[in-house]
């Protein structure tokens, strides 16, 4: 009898799980770059009140009796369907056609004239609405630079070395009179002269299992042990994807997906509690059998 209770409860705690993540869901879809969770269960052991047994000469083999002792969370993924694809004629607005993600990390500062010189904390997201701040540098709602190779100025022309580029926040000139970015990840301007110039190359990460990636909050990913170690590259190689300027990632949350999973849930969770409901009667029963 108090098997069934127990057993109840577990599929109360479980479907209770369910429900938040499924909220967690709802309230993200219309977050740029989300990618929704989902919840799966699996049986919890169950107790063996008779063994199998094989065929003799005259009787065939029996099955094992067993009773289930409940349920529990199995995993709670985190899936990585692309969303839709929103036009918004932002520049810096950018959208990955593929499975890489952005990378975005604080700066580090050296030397007497405390120039960025490189990154550090990198983390990592779908999310492609970014800014301009006050100096010219790419960067996102947080102010965390985005990564990829600076070019490097010679003689008045902009470029990024063939060999050893270096991975800094990107810079655009303030005097600048207009800028792009194309599907490869390349930042260019034109400058005040009118000459098209290079700002610089975005690079973009990818993982064999994105599944085993951290949420951190903020639309960040962070890079986990079973996740593997990303492959980083420039757009349009490795598999990463293209960069389409101009347009956001929404999120991946499918409301009516969603809002049958809360049904499903909120029955399964009524009939959990239906499942107690019915144990305290029946052991109320057995209380009453003395009177």
């Amino acid at each position: 009898m108090l098997r069934s209770m127990y057993s109840g409860i577990s599929g109360l705690r479980n479907f209770q799980t369910k429900l938040d993540v499924i909220g967690n869901n709802i309230s993200n879809v219309n977050t740029y770059g989300f990618k929704k969770g989902r919840t799966i269960f699996k049986d919890l052991i169950s107790q063996t009140v008779a063994g199998a047994s094989e065929a003799t000469d005259t009787r065939g083999g029996v099955n094992p009796k067993q009773i289930g002792l409940g349920s529990q969370i199995a995993a709670i993924d985190t899936l990585h369907t692309a969303g839709s694809t929103q036009f918004t004629g932002n520049t810096l607005d950018l959208a990955i056609s593929g499975d890489g993600f952005f990378q975005v990390a604080d700066g580090v500062r050296t030397g007497t004239n405390n120039e960025l010189t490189g990154f550090s904390n990198v983390l990592y997201t779908r999310a492609g609405n970014f800014y301009m701040d006050q100096d010219g540098y790419l960067v996102n709602s947080d102010g965390k630079y985005l990564v990829g190779y600076a070019a490097e100025i010679s003689g008045g022309n902009y470029a990024i070395p063939t060999t050893n580029p270096k991975e800094k926040p990107i810079l655009i000139p303030i005097t600048a009179q207009s800028m792009s970015i194309g599907q490869d990840g390349m930042v260019t301007f034109v400058d005040d002269k009118g000459e098209l110039q290079t700002a610089g190359q975005l690079l973009l990460a990818k993982f064999s299992n994105p599944g085993g990636l951290t949420k951190n909050g903020g639309n960040y990913f962070e890079a986990s042990p079973n996740s593997g170690n990303p492959t980083v590259n420039s757009a349009t190689t490795s598999g990463l994807g293209s960069i389409n300027s101009g347009f956001l990632e929404m999120s991946n949350v499918d409301l009516a997906e969603e809002f049958t999973e809360m049904i499903v849930a909120q029955r399964g969770f009524q009939a959990n509690t239906r499942i107690i409901t019915t144990s305290d009667e029946i052991l109320q029963e057995l209380v009453n059998l003395k009177r």
